[in-house]
């Protein structure tokens, strides 16, 4: 089992900072390019699944990245639902709750830490059960948290990963040590490499 874990492209709020949950909106000019530069690392590649989360803004990257063809829907890959903190910066909302941290505090009205990790090892136990190369394509809080649990951390060692936009990271068994999970990439980005 091989993870490929896509951070959608570019968005108006990725890019402003501002959280974005179930708002749906679409890839800039800027993330639609994210997106077709991870063509180049997706091609050749034979999946035995690809999903995405419901969201326009993963769909179109997994479109884009050359692989909209084979796209399923997975609800479990949608991004934390930020509650009252749909919309809002860090900033905002740290002015309202110093210490706030979305990993270990979550959102009023939204996710909590134990829900969304939840929904990971929901996500984990159905890719379990599969064989093969899997493309996922998700956002940025989520792939941090299913990242820490894909590994046996709590959610709150998501605050740890960094992650940008149209970005590709690898999860999957140590060959030497089949048992354990492991992350083979993170956050590898072919717009930064000149790609």
């Amino acid at each position: 089992m091989k993870l490929y874990l896509v951070r959608h492209g570019e968005t108006e709020w990725s890019l402003s900072g501002q959280h974005t949950g179930r708002t749906d909106i679409p890839l800039t000019k800027h993330g639609e390019q994210e997106a077709q530069q991870l063509t180049s690392w997706l091609k050749g590649i034979t999946f035995s699944a690809v999903w995405s989360s419901p969201r326009q803004r993963a769909r179109r990257t997994c479109e884009l990245a050359g692989l909209g063809g084979l796209g399923q829907s997975e609800p479990n890959l949608a991004e934390w639902d930020y509650g009252d903190y749909e919309g809002l910066r860090s900033e905002e909302i740290v002015k309202q709750r110093p210490e706030w941290n979305i990993f270990s505090d979550g959102c009023p009205n939204g996710e909590s830490p134990e829900q969304v990790s939840g929904r990971a090892d929901q996500l984990i136990a159905r890719l379990d059960a599969l064989d093969g190369t899997v493309a996922l394509f998700s956002h940025g809080h989520f792939s941090r948290a299913l990242a820490a649990r894909w590994i046996g951390l709590s959610v709150v060692y998501g605050q740890r990963f960094s992650l940008g936009t149209g970005s590709l990271s690898i999860l999957q068994h140590d060959p030497r040590h089949p048992e354990r999970r492991v992350i083979a990439l993170w956050n590898a980005q072919p717009a930064a490499l000149g790609m």
